[in-house]
């Protein structure tokens, strides 16, 4: 397979008020490593001013574009405009890419791979975010990476696929509304596609794959994360959840996002950190109130901890 075919220049270019009199143009450009526009692609927003401080991968959540990514946050721009060069990855099942698994994982070394050698980046200090499922893949990354980033943050992340396994398993055993039910059955389905079986007859795919094992007594992921800054954000809002879609701790992300960041702790982690949030979470363009959403997390807190990771 051809490693690079062409790239696009985006004729877009994103603007941010920075204040009432200034204002800052970012160029973006998108990328392609074959000749399909709708995967295995980046897009690049360059900082404003030179030099490049260095770079960061910001990968999105299920079925998210780059360009929903920066609809639902500034993030990306506020990045950009600390000096990092920001790139939103699209894997090779698009938009509905799982992360974890060995094809994703692979396609994410290659994207990093190309970005470093076409713009000169080897020295430069290395960064990792993603929200949900994104998430989860920017943490099996650093885990199995040579190079380890400076640090990395992820938004909501499932991290053990067997507990999501099971949880949904029970959602649809409980489920009297439609919504629940159905992305339930869809988990239970792709989970099992991924990790070739169910936790009763694949356990060592589920603990191989999954950023964190609640079940995994030998800690075997985790333990390449003791040297590593993480960040963990979550907005445990218990109540929304069993009003707005008949779930419960057992469910919530945050349950074994706490006992990875616990389990970090105790090994000797002392930048491994869980931040939960209260009333944060909402979705643009409407609006709405749903507290798994990029809206979490404090930008301009986050940047200045990003760039403190040297």
């Amino acid at each position: 397979m051809t490693k690079f075919i062409f790239t696009f220049l985006a004729l877009s270019i994103f603007t941010i008020g920075c204040s009432a009199q200034k204002r800052i143009h970012f160029k973006t450009e998108k990328v392609f490593l074959e000749n399909d526009t709708t995967k295995n692609c980046y897009t690049i927003i360059f900082p404003s001013k030179s030099p490049v401080i260095g770079y960061i991968f910001l990968l999105p959540g299920y079925s998210e574009t780059a360009e929903r990514v920066m609809q639902q946050s500034s993030l990306p721009i506020r990045l950009a405009e600390s000096g990092l060069l920001t790139i939103i990855p699209t894997l090779q099942d698009g938009v509905f890419s799982f992360g974890i698994d060995e094809s994703s994982q692979q396609w994410f070394k290659k994207i990093i791979a190309d970005v470093r050698e076409k713009n000169n980046l080897t020295d430069q200090p290395f960064y990792l975010g993603g929200y949900s499922i994104g998430g989860s893949c920017v943490l099996k990354y650093a885990e199995d990476a040579d190079k380890k980033p400076n640090a990395l943050f992820a938004i909501d992340p499932p991290v053990d696929f067997e507990q999501m396994y099971h949880s949904s398993k029970r959602n649809i055993r409980l489920s009297v509304k439609t919504y629940p039910n159905e992305e339930s059955v869809f988990l239970v389905q792709k989970i099992r596609e991924i990790m070739n079986g169910t936790p009763e007859n694949s356990i060592s795919n589920y603990h191989n794959m999954s950023p964190y094992s609640f079940s995994d007594t030998s800690q075997t992921a985790i333990k390449k994360l003791l040297k590593t800054s993480i960040r963990i954000y979550t907005e445990p809002d218990i109540h929304w959840w069993m009003k707005e879609r008949d779930m419960d701790f057992s469910s919530m992300n945050s349950t074994f996002q706490s006992a990875m960041i616990n389990e970090l702790n105790i090994l000797g982690n002392e930048n491994a950190t869980l931040i939960t949030t209260q009333h944060k979470g909402y979705r643009k363009p409407d609006n709405n109130r749903h507290p798994h959403s990029w809206s979490i997390v404090d930008g301009d807190e986050l940047i200045k901890w990003l760039l403190k990771q040297k």
